[in-house]
């Protein structure tokens, strides 16, 4: 890695500190702390491309390399947007630092990964339970631990703030059936849909409008969003269970379905989610038409 994961995420959590002050200082302008918090936050994600590399992530190296140049590109902006394109702008400060502050905490906060992991887990055995009438149950909650795969129980790490594991994901739990035997299917934090729900967070509660519409849109789309990942996780798990012998170019079914469809099908319902909130919130779609257009009248080099 370019840094080490602790120095990348301090990097990051000042980086959104710095654009969540910006924003709040919206009115005063806070140009040049919006400016050092998009630079930060760029080369925090971009530290991270390294990790995504190693584990043959092509998606993630991708999007994690491209980020400093977007996060330069937005710094330079700061100099030259106006009108609609300087309200987008400021929106987009809010929303990275309201959405990508919360993601780190859930990250890096052992306790809260975990729970967040058990919850969405246990209602996606109770659901694939209700479904096919078996008795599916969360097993053993591993940690990566740099000293060795351990158990929750018995890891003996900072459980308020950690970085430094081995592997691609720091915790797993294990589901298993009614006997004891394991399913072969361990969940991890990128299992519980927190990464959608955060962002649509961060682009909502930042928005110049009452707090009732803010909080109506909230309450929409999050439930939504949990209830389609809910179904997408048992849906997979129904597919390992019940497809054991199937193979494409060398990939289970769980992988073939994890990898490629859940992704497509995911993104599809993403963006069906922001076609309805650009319904409700025209604001939202005004900013984001702004920001992707960078020849507009408005805009001046």
């Amino acid at each position: 890695m370019l840094v080490s994961e602790a120095t990348s995420t301090a990097v990051g959590a000042l980086g959104m500190l710095a654009l969540a002050i910006s924003w709040l200082r919206r009115r005063q302008g806070g140009l040049r702390l919006a400016q050092l918090g998009w630079v930060l936050v760029g080369f925090s994600f971009f530290a991270q491309a390294w990790k995504y590399l190693d584990h043959d992530d092509l998606v993630l190296t991708v999007m994690c390399t491209l980020t400093l140049p977007l996060a330069c590109w937005a710094a330079w902006f700061e100099n030259h947007a106006e009108g609609e394109q300087r309200s987008a702008l400021v929106w987009a400060r809010g929303t990275v630092a309201f959405a990508g502050g919360p993601y780190m905490l859930v990250t890096y906060v052992p306790y809260l990964s975990v729970l967040a992991i058990w919850f969405v887990a246990s209602q996606s055995a109770w659901f694939l339970g209700f479904a096919t009438r078996q008795n599916i149950e969360i097993g053993t909650t591993w940690v990566n631990d740099p000293s060795g795969r351990v158990t929750w129980e018995a890891w003996e790490g900072n459980r308020w703030f950690a970085t430094d594991f081995t592997g691609e994901y720091a915790f797993q739990s294990e589901l298993i059936l009614a006997d004891g035997s394991l399913i072969g299917i361990n969940f991890v934090l990128a299992c519980t849909a927190i990464q959608s729900m955060v962002l649509f967070i961060g682009a909502i509660s930042v928005l110049e409008l009452s707090w009732k519409r803010r909080i109506r849109a909230l309450l929409l789309v999050l439930p939504l969003i949990h209830l389609l990942n809910v179904f997408r996780n048992a849906g997979l798990i129904w597919m390992h269970m019940t497809y054991t012998h199937w193979d494409l170019w060398g990939l289970s079914v769980f992988e073939f379905g994890h990898t490629y469809v859940a992704r497509v099908v995911s993104l599809f319902a993403m963006f069906l989610m922001a076609l309805l909130m650009f319904e409700m919130l025209p604001s939202m779609h005004r900013h984001i038409v702004a920001l992707t257009s960078p020849k507009s009248k408005r805009f001046k080099a």
